[in-house]
């Protein structure tokens, strides 16, 4: 039997994008198996390079990069030649500089009509703020994100440790293109991909719309409780000083818990999940008070036999350590520029992917 080829074996991608959403979406695509030439601007190029060294080398593993400069006549002629013979070409500046540069979809069209050209960007290619400057932080604000984040109890404060906005976007696009190319497939045509991190992030906030038309709740206040409080469900510091996340949402799992830490929360020991939701704060008190008496060891033994879930709050320095993550095959370590670093693969392993 012959060995499988990557997925993406044989697709050519000329990347534009710098920082993280397109290279993030790029990466994806290399560890599925394209080729990816990413065209960098002279003298420093990606401006992750001095920004976030460690971010580029851990995005851009695998890319051949080309230092053009796109307002030289010569050059910007050696970008074409790359992206007539592309399958996908990725960009990610505001609108209009792709045309200035003479390097926007309809004019890459005109001689590849069967691209997949893939415009990454903060708000879109159209709309009042398609022209606007903008980071994570500002998509994350616009969608509404940001307004449910925090605690319930304070204003609403941006708190991700990672960059949720750039990240979504990136997946989205990676989602657009696939499914471009399978269009292509059977079309022959290839198409413009306007994707925008807001528009991305709003599809996302499609459940969270659906819970508060459906209890009626208009109100901010309203919308950051139901988001936010739930009872029985947080991280919890033992009395050794190790942080377990217990989420005892269903009503059998709050049963089994307050059994397990034989726990006194004030005749709500049997209250369904609504009951429980009115008095989050206070259960979660409770259960903290009582879960600070414990050692870890116990509790982790305890609450496995029980069923109930449960997991250790992982550092990311520890990651590479994770029983879980080495099972499952998926860190690997690299030699890059900024040090060695161990980076997950690709989580989803298809035929043919190596490396």
């Amino acid at each position: 039997m012959s060995t499988p080829t990557a997925p993406l074996d044989g697709l050519k991608v000329v990347d534009f994008s710098e920082l993280l959403p397109g290279p993030f979406l790029s990466d994806c695509l290399v560890e599925m198996g394209a080729e990816v030439v990413k065209i960098e601007r002279p003298p420093h190029g990606d401006n992750a390079r001095v920004l976030v060294p460690g971010v580029f080398a851990a995005m851009n593993r695998g890319k051949r990069s080309v230092f053009l400069d796109l307002k030289n006549d010569a050059q910007r002629r050696q970008a074409l030649a790359l992206v007539e013979e592309a399958d996908i070409v990725l960009e990610g500046y505001r609108p209009g500089v792709m045309t200035r540069l003479g390097l926007d979809h309809e004019t890459v069209r005109r001689t590849n009509p069967r691209v997949i050209y893939v415009s990454l960007t903060g708000y879109g290619q159209t709309g009042p703020l398609a022209a606007l400057a903008g980071h994570d932080l500002n998509y994350l604000a616009a969608s509404g994100v940001t307004a449910l984040s925090g605690r319930a109890s304070e204003p609403p404060e941006h708190g991700y440790g990672i960059p949720v906005a750039d990240l979504s976007g990136a997946l989205y696009g990676l989602a657009a293109t696939l499914a471009a190319l399978q269009q292509r497939h059977r079309t022959g045509q290839g198409q413009w991909l306007d994707v925008s991190i807001t528009d991305c992030l709003v599809h996302m906030m499609n459940p969270r719309i659906g819970q508060f038309v459906a209890k009626g709740q208009a109100d901010l206040q309203a919308q950051r409780n139901e988001a936010l409080l739930r009872p029985g469900y947080g991280v919890f510091q033992t009395v050794d000083g190790a942080s377990l996340a217990i989420a005892a949402v269903e009503d059998h799992f709050w049963t089994r818990l307050v059994k397990l830490l034989d726990l006194e929360v004030e005749g709500l020991d049997g209250a369904t999940f609504a009951e429980r939701t009115a008095q989050a704060e206070h259960v979660n008190r409770c259960l903290a008070a009582r879960i600070a008496t414990v050692d870890a060891a116990t509790l982790r033994t305890r609450l496995t036999e029980a069923d109930i879930p449960w997991s250790d709050m992982v550092e990311p320095s520890r990651l590479a350590e994770h029983a879980q993550l080495r099972a499952r095959g998926k860190l690997k370590t690299h030699a890059t520029p900024s040090g060695e670093m161990t980076l997950s693969r690709f989580p989803v392993h298809l035929e043919g992917m190596v490396g």
